[in-house]
């Protein structure tokens, strides 16, 4: 019987609403402007061009080795390599947030979600966030924004963790929170190779969200179950039950 239900974040409970790529670079030059107009020196035409490569390293690197450091410390780390190793904190976190509004602007709840969590909250079932994440203020955030906060006892993300799905430990960390035990639970998601696999590893039954899933090869990963829309998930518990 499944009493409790993670769900990832993005292209799960959410969906964009355009394409990335202008997006980011809006973002990122977003995050530029702030530290050049607080006098950093800095090649302020090209430097975000440099952040959004160093960003594509580092995703790449947290991938292969799904081990999360931060957003903050890539930015960090790349100011230190032009001479400014003492940036404040606090301008550091507002570049960011310039960036991340941006970002956040181009994200919207998909449309079954709240239907989907009042009918399992119906049913007693516990629910939980596990996002994989380089900035946890961010996804706080967007919880925030949607409003979806109530529906869950916690929200892990791999910032503050250090862990990406799908490594065991997130799935344990998000096991604890719960209180449940792997048999007792379903993690939805809709990245096989993150979501799925770490599930399957862990023991939970895995639904994979299959509606904004993108599928760069063919992944032998497979789910217990797999599903068009969100609504679809209380199917698909009430027949395990």
């Amino acid at each position: 019987m499944i009493r409790a239900v993670l769900f990832d974040l993005g292209d799960t409970l959410m969906c964009p609403t355009g394409a990335w790529t202008p997006v980011i670079e809006r973002a990122d030059r977003a995050a530029v402007d702030v530290l050049c107009k607080n006098g950093l020196d800095l090649d302020c035409d090209h430097f975000h061009e440099e952040f959004t490569a160093r960003l594509h390293r580092y995703y790449a690197e947290r991938d292969s080795q799904q081990i999360e450091t931060s957003t903050t410390a890539v930015l960090q780390e790349l100011l230190a390599e032009k001479g400014h190793a003492d940036v404040p904190p606090a301008l550091v976190r507002a570049a960011l947030d310039a960036r991340y509004r941006i970002s956040q602007s181009n994200w919207q709840l998909v449309d079954d979600a709240l239907a989907t969590l009042d009918a399992l909250r119906e049913q007693g079932c516990r629910m939980g966030i596990v996002s994989n994440a380089g900035d946890n203020k961010d996804v706080f955030q967007l919880v925030e924004k949607f409003s979806i906060e109530p529906y869950f006892d916690f929200v892990l993300t791999s910032a503050a963790c250090g862990w990406r799905k799908p490594h065991p430990r997130i799935f344990e960390l998000a096991l604890t929170h719960l209180g449940s035990p792997p048999s007792e639970t379903a993690m939805v998601g809709d990245k096989l190779e993150a979501d799925i696999a770490g599930a399957n590893q862990a023991g939970i039954f895995s639904i994979w969200a299959r509606r904004y899933a993108k599928i760069a090869n063919e992944i032998e990963i497979k789910p217990n179950a797999q599903i068009e829309s969100l609504n679809d998930i209380v199917a698909v518990i009430k027949d395990i039950c």
